[in-house]
């Protein structure tokens, strides 16, 4: 990764132990270090349908993600594991693999729904992993997704009904890829060939009735459409036939799978590298690993205590964060550059304005760079207000050092005078005009001397007023 730490295996990033949802703080650290934009892909499904496998395809590895090979899941909580992308020239590819959907020893359906949730949140493309087919049974576990308006908002403040549009979902969700694995229908509805996407499409379609289980079963269907205007879908065949070469399918060498699979994962790894979206938030706002980090703290944050995720409000909680770091980067050039480029004390104070112009602006500059959705100017106003202090706090410093540099110089240049006055010099017929003209040559040479700032003039009367005490 050229912005970012190389991840040489996955990390959990959100924990997950007795329902309790945490983020892990060196997933975390990971996520921070990268300044690209992100694809985020993840994953669900149900125990033990092959996900963690076909994540460590993606990640062109054959161990990464730990594959449950016997009868406890493999996978608790979410892995991530970030990996340059292929085709996407300065992003990172993140995969996401999550625990098993119905895993027994959590016996907390809602639990997995937030883990499905959160899935749908941080993704920009969500692959639904299933085994065999795509019908009623696949369907109906699929049924977290018509869960979805309870557990997420577009918006912090819904219509009047407390209902949400879908379509203002489908404008953040992620796109939709259906994966079918150990698939062994032929793809044909009524004796007619159909592809991949075709057979999603059909297995989507509305059950005609008006019985309660058929409504209950074309809710599902009903929610992928709405809410998933994007969809793909990848079959698969076995990669192995063998039982003992399945339960450690990771060991089996690329040559001796299945071909066909080996066809069909190709192809499945193709598609995402050239088809997933970079992960983009409203606006238009790319999301880059420290921002997906964001997100992920926002997000458990409000699961946790007890409110439902709103994808605006995560917008303005990301905003803030970034338009602070924004304010504080713009800042601190300010600071360095005006430090670097003033030497006091500056001999007028034009001079030292015209530096501040300079800095001033190329600070809004930066901050213009890093910073986004200040459409009120709250943090642009703020920068200009600390940049106004910091103007003037270099304006005082501009004068002390012209103040203290020229009572320097006039100590100096008076030193023989004090010590005629001291030895009774002038106490003699014509000692004042000898003072005067010695007193006048001070003045004289203080006139030479360059670059003495704002105060030149205060420093010099004071001297005199002193001598002229004598």
């Amino acid at each position: 990764m050229a912005s970012g730490p190389t991840m040489l295996v996955p990390l959990c990033l959100v924990k997950n132990k007795k329902g309790q949802l945490s983020v892990n703080q060196k997933a975390l650290r990971i996520l921070d270090k990268i300044s690209q934009p992100v694809v985020v892909v993840a994953i669900v499904g149900l125990n033990h349908t092959g996900k963690s496998y076909l994540m460590n395809r993606l990640a062109r590895e054959n161990n990464g993600f730990p594959l449950g090979s016997t009868v406890q899941s493999g996978t608790k909580g979410i892995w991530m594991w970030c990996v340059p992308h292929p085709s996407k020239p300065d992003h990172t590819l993140v995969l996401l693999d999550t625990e098993g959907l119905g895993d027994v020893e959590k016996g907390d359906p809602e639990n997995d729904s937030w883990i499905f949730a959160l899935a749908v949140l941080l993704s920009s493309a969500f692959i639904y992993n299933s085994m065999s087919t795509i019908y009623n049974d696949a369907l109906e576990q699929l049924h977290y997704v018509t869960k979805l308006t309870e557990l997420i908002r577009a918006k912090s403040s819904p219509n009047s009904c407390g209902e949400e549009d879908a379509t203002g979902f489908a404008n953040f969700f992620p796109d939709f890829i259906w994966t079918v694995r150990d698939f062994t229908l032929e793809l044909k509805v009524q004796g007619r060939p159909i592809k991949e996407d075709e057979y999603l499409e059909y297995a989507l379609k509305s059950i005609p009735g008006e019985h309660p289980k058929v409504k209950n079963a074309n809710k599902s269907r009903e929610c992928i459409r709405h809410f998933f205007p994007e969809r793909k879908c990848f079959v698969f065949d076995r990669p192995r036939n063998e039982k003992k070469l399945l339960a450690c399918i990771e060991n089996v060498l690329e040559n001796q799978l299945n071909p066909k699979f080996r066809d069909q994962s190709n192809n499945f790894c193709s598609y995402i590298y050239t088809h997933a979206r970079t992960k983009t938030l409203r606006h238009g706002v790319k999301v880059t690993g420290n921002r997906l980090g964001t997100l992920v703290v926002t997000y458990v944050d409000t699961i946790n205590s007890g409110e439902v995720p709103c994808l605006e409000n995560a917008v303005t909680t990301l905003a803030q964060r970034e338009n602070s770091v924004a304010v504080q980067k713009a800042a601190d050039h300010y600071s360095e550059q005006m430090a670097q480029r003033v030497k006091l004390p500056t001999d007028t104070l034009q001079e030292l304005l015209d530096v501040h112009m300079g800095c001033e602006t190329e600070a809004i500059a930066i901050f213009m760079d890093y910073s986004f959705k200040d459409d009120k100017q709250e943090f642009y106003k703020e920068l200009l207000e600390i940049i106004k202090k910091k103007k003037e706090d270099f304006m005082l410093q501009n004068e002390e050092a012209s103040a203290n540099y020229c009572q320097t110089k006039l100590i100096d240049l008076s030193k023989v005078l004090m010590e005629n006055i001291a030895a009774g010099t002038f106490c003699m017929p014509g000692g004042h005009k000898l003072y005067i003209e010695a007193k006048e040559m001070i003045e004289w040479e203080y006139w030479q001397i360059p670059r003495k700032g704002v105060k030149w003039s205060g420093p010099k009367r004071r001297q005199l007023r002193r001598n002229r005490s004598y």
